[in-house]
């Protein structure tokens, strides 16, 4: 499948959105199929979680293939996997990190930060904050965060970031403390991995000020609403205000 690489995100396509197939989602994948033609979107890419366990994406990758072809809408597909410590390991069976790309496989891989990929694995967000009351630099945080995503990047063919940056205000953090400097090596890993970085609805990341630098580093970046419910298909709120605040760059 052929997939829209423009260096802005473009709104009437939707990279992110799950269905029944996690946990988490109350939406079937034919009823965000629908959402997705009454939209009008161009591309809908149909992403679940995945774990190191999990044993049935074949049987997901052939339901999407079984729904019916829409004149006009591009079907993509992903799985979605945290990254678990800052050698850049996912949390993705072998078989489809190995097949992402190919005819059999899934399109794309999802990168989340669900969790802080610590030395010795994913740091809740509880034990982050524990470890920075304790004495644990904000500057030390952010270089694991951004030493695993640009691992990560490196490891994982066929990758896009999922909602970058999510996990700051979670830990107590925000964009503006993430230099330029790390900004930029997230930026070189995803344009030399050939990989899609998310601007994401749900979580309203990146701001405004990380998506510009991004997209004149030259990342493909991509419109996602991370929908687990057909209705938020393709529906931009937030992402339509920071295009205004960028001065319309994204249409």
């Amino acid at each position: 499948m052929t997939e829209a690489r423009e260096p802005v995100p473009w709104l009437d396509e939707d990279h992110h959105v799950h269905s029944t197939f996690s946990d988490d989602a109350v939406s079937t994948p034919q009823q965000n199929l629908d959402a997705a033609v009454a939209r009008g979107l161009r591309v809908i890419r149909m992403v679940d979680h995945v774990r190191v366990t999990t044993t049935d994406v074949p049987q997901r990758l052939d339901a999407l293939r079984a729904l019916p072809r829409v004149d006009g809408l591009t079907v993509l597909t992903g799985v979605e996997a945290k990254i678990l410590d800052v050698t850049g390991a996912v949390d993705a069976p072998a078989d489809v990190l190995a097949a992402a790309g190919s005819r059999g496989g899934v399109d794309r891989v999802l990168l989340a930060d669900h969790q802080l990929p610590g030395p010795d694995g994913p740091w809740s967000p509880r034990r982050t904050r524990e470890a920075m009351d304790l004495g644990l630099a904000p500057d030390d945080v952010l270089a694991m965060l951004v030493d695993a995503t640009v691992a990560a990047l490196r490891r994982v063919p066929h990758a896009q970031l999922a909602h970058p940056l999510s996990l700051l205000p979670k830990i107590g953090l925000r964009e503006e403390d993430v230099s330029d400097e790390h900004l930029d090596a997230i930026a070189a890993a995803a344009v030399a991995a050939g990989a899609l970085v998310e601007v994401n609805e749900k979580w309203h990341c990146p701001g405004v000020r990380v998506v510009e630098r991004w997209r004149d580093a030259g990342v493909a970046l991509v419109a996602s609403s991370d929908a687990h419910d057909a209705a938020d298909v393709g529906r931009y709120p937030r992402l339509l205000a920071d295009a205004d605040a960028r001065g319309g760059a994204a249409t």
